[in-house]
């Protein structure tokens, strides 16, 4: 049900793009949607309701959207709506900093066991990950501080309070802070329909209307 709701809000989005560089953030509801639902399937594995190997290639999966996918696509999701060199620039060392993290955890995923445990209303995942604390600072540089670092202002906002979602999250629950911080990721979509209603034309090379 979630699934279905998210990905509304994502047709809801689409629908509102009036310029190229808009569709990266538009597609955002749509990919977390996507994520959602794989999600759905690690929990009918998790109660019997389909088969092992089902629950693998979920889980797999949705670790390989949260670890791979989105240290790479937030920071570009951000470089292609900016106009300002400078931010660029920084916004280039967040995608460097994305790929490193895609990649590094993308090796952790095949080389190392990875398990899902149900735990009350959310899943545990565990990754063994080799100098865990650098990945995490990797990880947050490219999903939160390249929006923080966006002349956008709905971006920085945005930047800002997921930042403070995953650590309270990982004050709430260190161990689902996978799970959980996707999926408040996810409710997140209804922003991004929200400002894409009320922006007007994209900003990026130039269109000044939204920036700060």
């Amino acid at each position: 049900m979630a699934a279905v709701v998210i990905g509304g809000i994502g047709v809801d989005a689409a629908r509102h793009v009036q310029n190229g560089a808009q569709w990266p953030l538009a597609a955002l509801p749509l990919l977390l949607a996507g994520h959602t639902l794989v999600e759905a399937f690690v929990w009918w594995g998790l109660r019997g309701d389909v088969g092992d190997v089902v629950q693998t290639v979920a889980t797999a999966l949705y670790l390989g959207v949260a670890f791979v996918v989105l240290p790479v696509y937030v920071p570009v999701m951000v470089l292609v709506l900016e106009d300002a060199p400078m931010l660029r620039a920084v916004e280039i060392v967040t995608l460097v900093a994305g790929v490193l993290c895609a990649i590094w955890l993308a090796a952790a995923l095949v080389t190392e066991p990875f398990t899902a445990r149900p735990e009350g209303h959310h899943i545990v995942y565990h990754v063994h990950l080799p100098a865990g604390a650098v990945v995490i600072a990797l990880y947050l540089v490219s999903t939160c501080g390249a929006l923080i670092v966006s002349g956008q202002r709905f971006l920085r906002w945005f930047g800002v309070i997921n930042l403070a979602a995953v650590a309270l999250l990982a004050w709430i629950a260190t161990d689902a802070v996978t799970s959980l911080w996707c999926a408040w990721a996810a409710v997140t979509s209804a922003a991004v329909a929200g400002y894409l209603r009320s922006a007007g034309p994209a900003t990026s090379r130039g269109a000044p209307a939204s920036a700060s």
